[in-house]
């Protein structure tokens, strides 16, 4: 049976919040979409295989996915990698309508201290899942796991964005436009004391945490990571264009 266009709206909304790795009929997560839609976890998974096959930074990889893809599986890709703040939300709406719940309650969002009313109120509730729904694409494309030092402490860890959520409001839900970071190294790339080269994903420390004097955690925690190369992911490459941007940005 053919699939529908909700169901590839759903699909993709899956393989942005799983790691390329677990994308098989065996993951639990796999299984329970599979039976939200009324389809077989192996039907799923070569879907998602399907999806595999249009990504560029796979492609960039050398990773191919599976073969056989249709037309409308393209089509709502392309829907989806030419304005993801637009297509996530409304994917993420869709999920929410299938379980039978708000996007609110599915995004485990707490609004409880949300006083304004009106348009300010939905404004500030849509701000926060959005958010939630970055990080969890995010640490799902990095495997839970610091792209810098690989801590996989879930509470420690960040999704930034390379152009921030405030310079760029088109590509505030881009899964290539995060990287998933620790507090403290997340907070240093948001300052511009560290970056990551557009060229070839190594990191580059300001000349603001160099000099005489340097304090042993200084030197642990920044000075000694110049030149090595992120933990990449294997799917969503951070987009060199949004690098280019961080790149200036950054206090050399």
């Amino acid at each position: 049976m053919l699939w529908t266009r909700n169901e590839l709206v759903l699909a993709i909304n899956l393989y942005c919040k799983l790691p390329f790795g677990k994308m098989h009929k065996s993951n639990p997560e796999v299984i329970k979409f599979a039976n939200l839609i009324g389809r077989t976890p192996s039907s799923v998974a070569l879907k998602l295989g399907n999806l595999a096959s249009f990504d560029p930074t796979l492609k960039e990889r050398g990773i191919k996915g599976a073969s056989n893809a249709s037309k409308l599986d393209k089509q709502v890709w392309d829907e989806f990698y030419n304005n993801w703040d637009a297509a996530l939300l409304e994917s993420e709406k869709l999920l929410a309508k299938e379980k039978k719940t708000t996007i609110v309650k599915l995004n485990h969002v707490d609004i409880s201290d949300i006083t304004k009313e009106g348009l300010d109120k939905e404004r500030l509730i849509k701000t926060r899942v959005n958010q939630c729904i970055f990080r969890t694409m995010i640490l799902a494309t990095y495997n839970n796991t610091c792209c810098i030092t690989g801590i996989d402490n879930t509470d420690l860890l960040i999704a930034s964005h390379i152009v921030p959520w405030s310079k760029d409001s088109k590509n505030r839900l881009n899964p290539t436009n995060g990287i998933c970071l620790n507090a403290l190294h997340d907070r240093a790339f948001d300052k511009g004391l560290i970056t990551i080269s557009a060229k070839d994903y190594t990191i580059k420390v300001s000349s603001k945490l160099k000099g005489k004097n340097i304090v042993d955690s200084i030197d642990t925690n920044f000075l000694k990571l110049e030149g090595m190369e992120i933990n990449l992911p294997d799917k969503f490459l951070p987009a060199k264009e949004f690098l280019k941007v961080h790149n200036d940005y950054f206090k050399a």
